[in-house]
């Protein structure tokens, strides 16, 4: 298996669901910011909606990062706008939920289950060239942390911006960090 960490997001354009209205989505759309692609295996189950839940919570300060948030399941858009119609928790999501109905994008991030035409959970952090500087995958029996997903995105834009520095274990936006040096070796 070849690593997809630093390696360019493909580039694609699918329909989603934002804000009452169908949207085209594209890569040229992902550019220039922080991107995060969460994908879910699919609509109406049980542990989805309370991870979309949890990060629409964090919406709002993933926004105030400058990161755009795209949740991506193998539904078609109008699925998700059926969703969001009928759920009380997933109404209150207001970042673009992409449509993958063919499997392109869960293929193109290796998170495809083909034999149920779903994704696994597979979470990607995207910078604003494009590169994927995190990747995160559980199986669908196991969610995910929004907070622990907020302190990822917040490290891989400090390391991003002080060249030299490297986050440590436990890391939080604030503390000090490292710089690798010989000096350090045997030290930590």
């Amino acid at each position: 298996m070849q690593t997809m960490i630093n390696s360019q997001m493909p580039e694609f354009s699918v329909q989603a669901f934002k804000d009452g209205q169908f949207i085209t989505v594209s890569d040229k759309d992902v550019l220039g910011k922080w991107g995060i692609f969460f994908f879910y295996p699919a609509d109406f189950t049980f542990v989805c909606p309370t991870e979309l839940v949890d990060m629409s919570d964090k919406y709002d300060q993933f926004q105030a990062m400058g990161v755009e948030v795209y949740s991506v399941s193998t539904d078609t858009h109008f699925i998700h706008k059926a969703w969001h119609d009928a759920s009380d928790s997933i109404c209150k999501i207001k970042y673009p939920m992409l449509a993958d109905p063919t499997g392109f994008l869960s293929r193109s991030f290796g998170v495809m289950i083909e034999e149920a035409g779903m994704a696994y959970r597979g979470t990607f952090v995207i910078n604003p060239e494009g590169q994927i500087k995190v990747i995160e995958m559980n199986d669908n029996n196991i969610g995910r942390d929004a907070n622990e997903l907020l302190r990822k995105v917040e490290a891989a834009q400090f390391v991003a911006s002080h060249d030299g520095e490297v986050c440590p274990a436990k890391w939080k936006k604030g503390d000090a960090t490292l710089k690798p040096s010989i000096d350090l070796i045997g030290k930590i």
